[in-house]
């Protein structure tokens, strides 16, 4: 099977190649996995995410581009300009699946180019050309420019203004709105003077066994098909989830001083303003939304660019959701930090001559032009374009008010005071207060007792507000998730992300089998995926985090939830800090959060 690595030097204009040896592919898949494993191995420690000491990835899936159900998943990894940790990013579309059709696995990228460039791929080959004319231009301008110059069938991962002024949260987009989101990793682009990386590609993705393979990717789409939330999610897609939250009383509103909202931003009212429902690469779903001018939006936005800054007409945060995009900022870190700064104008930290301009919830104007000033680095703008950095310069009480964890803003949009295995979720989480890293999805559901058992292999409290047995659950989807995204696949048809059934351990060694002849077994994996979680914690080791790092928001802990079923709900410190703990024991870690001294030598000793 092939799994080949290109290094390309911006600094030096040199690029080579060098396969991954199987060894390595056997005890990381591809995907994330074999991104932490180049990471961790040409990542210095405490180097500026914004130099050109950083070290980029871009790497797909084992089975990336495979024609198999939902295969087009590929990572984009580095340090973090916004966290200052690891940085990595799961994306969508058809960028990762066009990469591998051009002989690309993985692209390792160093350095700084002296001018703007881009990277263009095709067919095994790699040059460094001219970004020149396409530097200044939005996201959709510049795919739109580019394909123009190269033609309609090159797939481009490119940066915004926001990723060129080194804005912390600013991301990397194919496509409309398919986005590499999280941990500022457009700025680590722009600081690198990469616009974009393009791709075309006519090699294709070699099977082992093509005739087996026809037949299983048949097999598991019917499977897929027959699934009423896969159904549901191809009808409406994800902001589905926004009207069951919100009826807990579990919707992060007005940067969490509340926790529930109006009923304006239901999937049925937002399916309004969609013109059709869109895939990504082989996707069986369907879940994307296109709109009357721009895709989305997801449920994230709906919250973080709706409930959370106060915006309930649904046209307008349709319209926020495609400007960020446009603008190429991650929607999570855009609509916690601009609801952190309106909070800090109602509290006197900022006003109107700081502020140069009134900052209140629900002000629609106010949003839009503060985005803008963000990706352009203006006035308040320039501030908040920090992200969580911007405490330095609001004072340090104001971080009492700042929805994060790990220096990144919290991208989930349930408020955790009520769900307690989210919030441990949140806290550990490798990236930060990030919920596709881990978030055990199945504790809202109300499953039999027998039923979390069979999954969880314990007995497991479903009571999504009991402290008990919570470790085993977000142990179990850290897992999980990071197999999931080694192999490029989509979470939304796999196991534990929105259902208790559809593709787990037992179906990826037959796809594997099938796509590649590699053999794995449920052990296998598990085992994959201690390593990918314990490197990633390694990692950020590296970068001083502690037990102390694993924490939640001030407000979670001190303030009680107002409002519906979460009403009273908080984070107890003594009982979080027991769940942690548990945690950490189901991992190996010593009490201050780090694997031990032998682990640590037995992970590097892979890389001979």
């Amino acid at each position: 099977m092939r799994s080949n690595v290109f290094q390309v030097d911006l600094s030096r204009g040199e690029i080579s190649s060098f396969d991954t040896p199987l060894e390595i592919v056997r005890s990381y898949l591809g995907g994330r996995g074999l991104n932490m494993y180049y990471l961790y191995k040409y990542l210095k420690p405490k180097i500026d995410a914004l130099s050109p000491d950083n070290v980029l990835i871009f790497g797909t899936g084992l089975l990336t581009g495979s024609g198999l159900p939902n295969s087009g998943r590929f990572n984009i990894s580095a340090k973090s300009p916004e966290s200052s940790v690891l940085g990595d990013s799961n994306c969508g579309g058809f960028f990762g699946p066009e990469l591998r059709f051009a002989g690309v696995d993985r692209l390792i990228i160093t350095g700084r180019a002296e001018k703007p460039t881009y990277v263009y791929v095709e067919d095994g080959k790699i040059e460094l050309r001219d970004a020149s004319p396409y530097w200044g231009l939005n996201t959709l301008e510049v795919q739109k420019s580019l394909r123009e110059d190269l033609g309609r069938d090159v797939q481009i991962a490119c940066i915004g203004q926001a990723g060129e002024n080194l804005v912390r949260f600013a991301n990397i987009i194919n496509g409309v709105k398919n986005a590499a989101g999280r941990g500022g990793l457009g700025a680590v682009m722009g600081s690198k003077n990469l616009k974009a990386v393009v791709a075309r590609g006519n090699l294709g993705v070699p099977i082992a066994h093509p005739e087996q393979f026809v037949e299983k990717v048949r097999e598991i789409r019917d499977y897929l098909t027959s699934s009423k939330i896969v159904q549901t999610l191809g009808r409406v897609g994800t902001p589905l989830l926004y009207e069951v939250s919100n009826h807990l009383g579990a919707i992060r509103t007005n940067n969490s001083q509340l926790n529930a909202f109006g009923d304006t931003l239901d999937a049925e009212v937002v399916h309004q303003y969609v013109e059709k429902m869109l895939s990504c690469y082989a996707c069986v779903v369907h879940c994307r939304h296109r709109n009357y001018g721009g895709e989305g939006p997801e449920y994230t936005t709906t919250v973080l660019l709706g409930a959370n800054v106060g915006i309930s007409d649904t046209q307008q945060m349709v319209e926020l959701n495609n400007l960020c995009n446009d603008l190429g900022m991650d929607v999570s870190s855009t609509g916690t930090i601009i609801a952190w700064a309106i909070e800090l104008y109602q509290k006197g930290y900022l006003n109107r001559k700081s502020a140069g301009r009134e900052l209140e919830f629900g002000d629609y104007e106010m949003v839009r032009s503060l985005m803008t000033d963000i990706s352009r680095r203006t006035g308040l703008g320039d501030v908040l374009a920090e992200s969580t950095r911007a405490v330095k310069h609001f004072g340090e009480e104001t971080k009492d008010f700042l929805i994060a964890v790990k220096g990144l803003p919290q991208s989930d949009p349930h408020d955790c005071r009520y769900l307690k295995s989210f919030a441990l979720g949140i806290a550990v989480a490798s990236r930060g207060a990030d919920h596709l890293r881990n978030r055990p999805t199945l504790d809202i559901m109300d499953l039999p007792p027998e039923l979390m058992k069979k999954i969880y292999g314990v007995p497991i409290d479903n009571n999504p507000t009991s402290y008990r047995t919570k470790e085993h659950m977000v142990y179990f989807h850290e897992n999980i998730y990071s197999i999931i995204d080694s192999l490029g696949i989509c979470k939304f048809v796999c196991h534990g992300f929105n259902s208790p059934r559809l593709l787990g351990y037992e179906h990826f060694s037959d796809l594997i089998k099938v796509a590649t002849d590699l053999d794995f077994t449920r052990k296998d994996f598990e085992e994959i995926a201690q390593r990918i979680v314990d490197l990633e914690r390694m990692i950020n080791n590296r970068e001083g985090i502690t037990r102390k790092d694993d924490t939640l928001p001030k407000r979670y802990f001190d303030e009680p939830m107002k409002l519906r079923l979460g009403k009273g709900h908080r984070i107890d410190r003594e009982k979080f800090q027991e769940m942690l703990s548990g945690y950490y024991r189901l991992r190996g870690w010593d009490e201050n959060g780090s694997p031990s001294p032998e682990r640590v030598r037995q992970l590097e000793s892979l890389y001979g």
